[in-house]
C-alpha cells in the first residue's frame, strides 16, 4: 500500500498548506459564514414592508374597512392616499408603492347589495415577482373579506380554494433557501480551491518537484482532490448545522445520504476544477476560469428559477450541470424524506459526470505535466 502512503502525505501537504496560509484559511472559513447569515435573510422570497398606494373614489363602508385590514397586513407596512387618478403614474414610476388598489365610486354600494364590486389593482412590473406576490395577499383579504359580508347577510359564500403546502406547511423562504445554499457554497469552494491548486503550485514552482517524486499524475489529483473534499465536507457541516439548529430547518430524511451524494458532487466538481486549472497559468486565471463556470451553473441549476421553465434545448442542456441534481437530492432529503432510490435516480447522473469530468482532467493533466 505504498502508493496508499504517498496520497495520504500529499492530502496532509495540501491541508498543511490551506491552514498555514491565512489567506487559504479565510477562504475556507469566512465566505461560509458570511453566506449562512447573509443568503437566508437577504435571498427572501417574502413580501413584506411595502407600501401600498390607495386610491378610494367610493368613500363607503366596505372600501375603508379592506383598506383598513391592508394596513393591518404584514406586507404593507405604510399605506399611501392618493387623491386622483393623475397620481396613479407618478407612484409607480418613483417607485412609492408596490401596487396601487383603485376604487370605483360604486364600490362599496355594489358589495352591499350583493353584487359584483370589480376593484383594479395596478402592479409595479419591475418588481414582478414581489408584485405578484403581494396581488395574491390583497386577493386574499379581498376574498376573505367579501365571505365574511355574505355570511354575515345569509347568503352562501363565494367558492373559495383552500390552498395546502405539502412539504412547507407556512411556505418558510429559509425552507428553500437553506438546503441550496449547501450545493451552492460547496460548489463555490471545491471549485476554487482546485483550481487554484495547481495553479498555485505552478506559480509557486513546486509543481515540478511533485512530477519528479514517485507521486504519478493521478496519486496527485487524488491527493488534492481529498484534501478539498476533507476541506468541503467540514464546509457542508457547518451549514448543515446553522440550517437545522440556527434557522430550524427540519431534516426529514438521512443525514448519511446527504454525505454520500456530497462525496459524488465533489467527484464532479473536482474534474472541473482541475480542468480549469490545468489551463490556467496563475491563480488568478484560474480564479477567473472557475467563475466563468459557476454563474452560468448557478443560473441554470434550478436554483433561481424552475428548471422546467427553461426552453426544452435547455432543459436538456442543463443534464450536465451537477449543481442541478445536488439541489435536487438536498432538498429532497431536507424537506420530503426520500428514498434511496429517488436519490439514486439524481445521483447516477452525478456519477457520469464525475467520470467525464475526471477522466479529461486526467488526460489534459498527462499531457501538460506528464
Amino acid at each position: 500500500m505504498i502508493w496508499l502512503r504517498r496520497i495520504l502525505a500529499l492530502v496532509r501537504k495540501e491541508l498543511q498548506i490551506l491552514l498555514a496560509d491565512p489567506q487559504s484559511r479565510k477562504l475556507v472559513v469566512i465566505p461560509v459564514l458570511l453566506q449562512v447569515i447573509l443568503f437566508p435573510l437577504a435571498a427572501t422570497l417574502e413580501v413584506k414592508n411595502n407600501s401600498l398606494a390607495v386610491l378610494n373614489e367610493d368613500g363607503g363602508a366596505a372600501s375603508v374597512e379592506l383598506i383598513q385590514r391592508f394596513a393591518s397586513a404584514r406586507a404593507f407596512t405604510e399605506i399611501i392616499h392618493l387623491s386622483g387618478a393623475g397620481q396613479i403614474e407618478r407612484t409607480l414610476d418613483n417607485q412609492l408603492a408596490i401596487a396601487v388598489v383603485r376604487f370605483g365610486p360604486d364600490f362599496s354600494r355594489k358589495a352591499a347589495a350583493g353584487l359584483p364590486a370589480p376593484m383594479q389593482l395596478l402592479l409595479d412590473g419591475r418588481r414582478s415577482n414581489s408584485s405578484q406576490i403581494a396581488a395574491s395577499y390583497i386577493q386574499d383579504i379581498t376574498t376573505q373579506y367579501f365571505n365574511e359580508q355574505n355570511l354575515a347577510q345569509g347568503r352562501p359564500p363565494a367558492s373559495e380554494l383552500v390552498v395546502r403546502h405539502r412539504y412547507n406547511p407556512n411556505l418558510e423562504y429559509q425552507w428553500f433557501i437553506l438546503p441550496s445554499l449547501v450545493a451552492i457554497i460547496l460548489t463555490v469552494s471545491a471549485l476554487i480551491l482546485t483550481a487554484l491548486s495547481v495553479a498555485r503550485e505552478r506559480e509557486h514552482g513546486t509543481l515540478d518537484q511533485l512530477l519528479v517524486s514517485p507521486l504519478t499524475p493521478e496519486m496527485i489529483m487524488i491527493g488534492k482532490a481529498s484534501a478539498v473534499l476533507v476541506v468541503g465536507l467540514f464546509q457542508a457541516t457547518v451549514i448543515i448545522l446553522a440550517a437545522i439548529f440556527v434557522y430550524k430547518v427540519p431534516l426529514s430524511g438521512s443525514l448519511a445520504l446527504i454525505y454520500a451524494s456530497s462525496v459524488l458532487y465533489f467527484a464532479a466538481l473536482v474534474g472541473v476544477g482541475f480542468f480549469i486549472s490545468a489551463l490556467c497559468a496563475t491563480q488568478q486565471q484560474a480564479f477567473l476560469g472557475a467563475f466563468a463556470f459557476i454563474m452560468p451553473a448557478i443560473l441554470l441549476s434550478g436554483y433561481a428559477s424552475p428548471v422546467e421553465n427553461m426552453p426544452q434545448w435547455l432543459q436538456t442542456a442543463t443534464w450536465i450541470n451537477p449543481i442541478r441534481h445536488f439541489i435536487v437530492i438536498v432538498k429532497s432529503i431536507f424537506l420530503k424524506d426520500v428514498s434511496v432510490g429517488f436519490v439514486l435516480e439524481s445521483a447516477i447522473p452525478l456519477l457520469v459526470i464525475a467520470a467525464g469530468t475526471l477522466t479529461v482532467a486526467v488526460i489534459i493533466f498527462r499531457r501538460r505535466f506528464g
